[in-house]
């Protein structure tokens, strides 16, 4: 059972602490560190106690490089409607706020994301969270982001269709991907490309390359 609101807040204020993402120094968010229980707690632990698997707690390199490139190029998202996809900790939402977008919608199917992403994006302007899945879904945004989605074949396959939809109709789609597997090999236009510090906890080295690109229809 997935605790109500109230609780959702206190495991999350429990099991994280407010710290700036390497690359991203400008935005503070609540993020799990080797001191918390939860860094350690296994997925299947975690499915136990009804908690899903806490992708919200971790700055991924994808999301980080979005966000920073955002913060870099604050005109493209000035005065336009942005959807964050699969948001985890509000990170590029927050940065698209902070650069200025007249809207932000983040979306993240977990319980637990849309409560930390409140949390952390209530010091950062209007960043509207929602459990609603919105892939597939095109509800007339400017500028849609999308933050390491390519980590398994379905769901790539899902968030790809959907993202060549919206660049068909004229929407600005922004990936941020660090080499993963299932990242779409044709039709992608490399924007930038950065070294984002990491962990070996989450991913196989310290320093992960990551590209932002922009979908083509």
């Amino acid at each position: 059972m997935i605790p109500g609101p109230l609780d959702t807040r206190a495991f999350i204020e429990a099991n994280t602490a407010w710290a700036a993402p390497p690359h991203t120094p400008e935005i503070r968010l609540r993020l799990a560190s080797e001191l918390y229980p939860i860094w350690r707690m296994t997925e299947d632990t975690l499915l136990e106690r009804g908690i899903p698997p806490p992708y919200w707690a971790f700055a991924w390199a994808g999301g980080q490089a979005v966000a920073r490139y955002l913060l870099d190029h604050p005109d493209i998202v000035q005065g336009k409607r942005v959807l964050d996809a699969g948001s985890g900790s509000g990170l590029c939402a927050i940065a698209a706020a902070l650069s200025g977008a007249a809207t932000v919608t983040a979306s993240d199917v977990d319980p637990y994301a849309v409560v930390a992403i409140e949390l952390n994006a209530a010091a950062f302007g209007a960043v509207t969270a929602t459990a609603d899945d919105l892939v597939g879904r095109d509800d007339g945004w400017d500028i849609v982001l999308i933050g390491d989605l390519f980590y398994e074949q379905p769901l790539a396959g899902q968030v790809e269709a959907w993202a060549r939809r919206l660049a068909g109709r004229g929407a600005t789609v922004l990936v941020g991907d660090p080499g993963r597997s299932y990242l779409p090999k044709t039709g992608m236009t490399r924007l930038a490309t950065y070294e984002v510090p990491t962990t070996r906890e989450l991913e196989d080295n310290e320093v992960r390359r990551t590209a932002v690109y922009r979908v083509a229809a």
